[in-house]
């Protein structure tokens, strides 16, 4: 384990070619792996705690981001619903290591509005839809072989309203950094910090 290593010599990221807002560094960033054609670009780490600031992370993918904030949809009882639901405050991690980058973004949560959970749904494939209504996701599962069945009975109905349960939530940040590694771990790193309604903008040690 000691001898793996990487030398990173994708780009660099400085002063001069860093743009000054977050989110259009975000949407420049994101279109360059898109162009890449690789692998789920839009995966992302989704860290949660509770209560007792236990913290627990899970690959989820996004489904929409803009000035407002990153989208995603999941079962709202879902460990991580319940985790939302007891400390609103979350962390999202890109990495995109053909590129040597990462995005971290700090912020709050909310749920999206029941239109956009319904829109977003309808547009998921019929066995996408038809498992968010049968499964209790996160729950203990007693019999596979009957919920397997149950999941296969609702695929023969093909039509489905979006469960209460399942939706949208959206994450609005107040901290991004911007990740780019160089060689010899010289790694260039840039925060953007939300204050007095406006981005603070701090190069890091790497």
């Amino acid at each position: 384990m000691s001898k793996l290593r990487k030398n990173y010599n994708s780009g660099e990221l400085n002063e001069k070619n860093l743009l000054r807002d977050p989110f259009f560094q975000f949407d420049s960033w994101f279109k360059e792996e898109l162009k890449s054609e690789l692998w789920e670009p839009n995966a992302m780490i989704l860290s949660t705690s509770n209560t007792e600031n236990k913290p627990s992370s899970r690959v989820v993918l996004l489904k929409g981001y803009s000035d407002k904030g990153f989208v995603f949809f999941t079962n709202y009882k879902s460990r991580k619903g319940e985790e939302i639901a007891q400390n609103s405050n979350v962390s999202l991690l890109f990495f995109w290591p053909q590129l040597d980058r990462q995005v971290r973004i700090e912020g709050t949560i909310k749920k999206t509005s029941a239109k956009e959970s319904d829109e977003y749904f309808k547009t998921r494939p019929l066995e996408s839809q038809a498992a968010a209504v049968v499964s209790e996701q996160s729950s203990i599962v007693d019999d596979w072989n009957k919920f397997h069945e149950s999941f296969q009975n609702k695929i023969q109905n093909k039509s489905f309203e979006r469960p209460k349960q399942w939706g949208g939530y959206c994450v609005i940040p107040n901290r991004f950094e911007f990740w780019q590694g160089r060689s010899s771990r010289l790694h260039d790193r840039f925060q953007f910090v939300f204050e007095n309604k406006k981005w603070r903008i701090e190069r890091l040690y790497p």
